[in-house]
């Protein structure tokens, strides 16, 4: 199974995305503006959203049949270069005005080093925006993600890892935290791993 399945589902699910993260999505790019960085830009679903002041999009997607769905998605707009690399083999022409995350710092293997290769890859004063799952801190959820995490979780769903602090991944990696706006795709009573969403903002000290 594995991310063979995971790159066969991941389309179907961001065609029936919930309404919240397709508002998250748009909010989490408003305002762009210069040179951006997407990390993990999957099949290109943010591509519509950026704004008319970004001149360029780098976007990477190591993973095939994403990347054709990308580039299929990119068509048209001359700003966009989608590229195969992934981020710890990227190596930049020049820095850029904003990096973003959009529901993949759960999935990479070394994410405190991604965190910490962004702020490299920033100009000073650059912006990192990110919408990610995020951990659950007490209670019922809590625990559910750490089951799910320890088992079938990461290897059905593209080593995603429902349990991770992104906030405190991009803090620790020497990011000012600016904003942080927490929320949550199902009632708290339902205990769905990646209910927890978190939206925020962090810049290049």
């Amino acid at each position: 199974m594995g991310d063979s399945f995971f790159v066969k589902l991941w389309p179907r699910l961001v065609r029936n995305e919930p309404p919240l993260v397709s508002e998250l999505r748009r909010r989490n790019l408003a305002g762009l503006s210069g040179r951006v960085l997407e990390v993990g830009a999957g099949t290109g679903t943010n591509f519509p959203l950026y704004p008319a002041d970004v001149t360029d999009v780098v976007a990477l997607e190591p993973a095939a049949e994403l990347r054709a769905l990308a580039v299929r998605a990119a068509d048209g707009d001359p700003r966009i270069e989608v590229r195969p690399e992934r981020l710890d083999e990227y190596v930049p022409t020049s820095p850029f005005d904003a990096v973003v995350f959009s529901l993949v710092l759960c999935s990479l293997p070394d994410p405190e080093g991604a965190v910490r290769q962004v702020r490299e890859l920033l100009v000073p004063d650059g912006e990192l925006r990110f919408l990610e799952h995020v951990a659950a801190r007490g209670g019922i959820l809590e625990g559910v993600q750490k089951a799910a995490d320890a088992t079938v979780w990461p290897r059905v769903f593209g080593n995603c890892h429902a349990h991770r602090d992104a906030v405190g991944l991009i803090s620790g990696a020497g990011l000012a935290v600016t904003t942080v706006e927490d929320r949550m795709l199902a009632p708290a009573w339902v205990p769905f791993p990646t209910s927890p969403l978190v939206l925020g903002r962090a810049s290049a000290r």
